[in-house]
Formats: C-alpha cells, sequence, structure tokens
C-alpha cells in the first residue's frame, strides 16, 4: 500500500511540474494566441491549466499527509543502535578480532534514556 502511494505521489509530483511549467507567467497558458473560436482558447488553457494546478497541488498535499500518517504508524521503528553511548557501569560488548567470524546471536539493545 505504501510502496503505491508513494508511486502515485511520485506521478502527481511529475504532472504538478509538467502543469506548472506549461503555463505562461502572464497567464497566457500554453502560449497560445489564437483566435476565440477555437476549442482551447488562451484563456481556456490558462483556466485550465489554473485548476490542473490547483487538484494536482491539492492531491500532492494530501499524499503527503497520508504517506507520513502511515509511515508514522508503523510498529517498529527502524534506527541504528550501534551508536549509542552504553550506559554508565556497563561494559562494552568485545569487538571480535580481525578475521575472525562475528558472532551469530546479536546482542541485546541498550535502553535509551
Amino acid at each position: 500500500m505504501f510502496t503505491f502511494l508513494l508511486i502515485v505521489q511520485t506521478i502527481v509530483a511529475a504532472l504538478l511540474v509538467w502543469v506548472i511549467l506549461m503555463q505562461r507567467s502572464e497567464g497566457g497558458g500554453l502560449g497560445v494566441a489564437s483566435s476565440s473560436g477555437g476549442f482551447m482558447t488562451a484563456r481556456g488553457a490558462a483556466d485550465f491549466l489554473t485548476r490542473a494546478t490547483a487538484i494536482l497541488g491539492g492531491l500532492f498535499i494530501a499524499l503527503c499527509i497520508l504517506l507520513a500518517a502511515i509511515a508514522g504508524a508503523r510498529e517498529t521503528p527502524k534506527f541504528d543502535s550501534s551508536l549509542v553511548k552504553p550506559q554508565t557501569g556497563q561494559k562494552l560488548p568485545a569487538t571480535p578480532a580481525p578475521g575472525t567470524p562475528a558472532p551469530t546471536t546479536p546482542s541485546p539493545a541498550v535502553p535509551l534514556q
């Protein structure tokens, strides 16, 4: 589910960039300056691109919030406990000599304070 939503968000982001780049800075949209009787007039293109930008922007923000909620709801947080300093009075685990295979049983994690 998370991967699918991440792919959808990537597609929405790419479409949002494309729609924004298609707009003219003066609001003409697509740079079309044709007659008013055509299907996509300059004003019609600008209206369409403005609406598309608003919809894609809202969808992007909603997906960001949803993905953050899903990522925060995971049961086990993933962090590297190898950099945690041991508490006072605890011994550091012995490091094996170079060339010696590492032990197969994992050492207990040091609780954080």
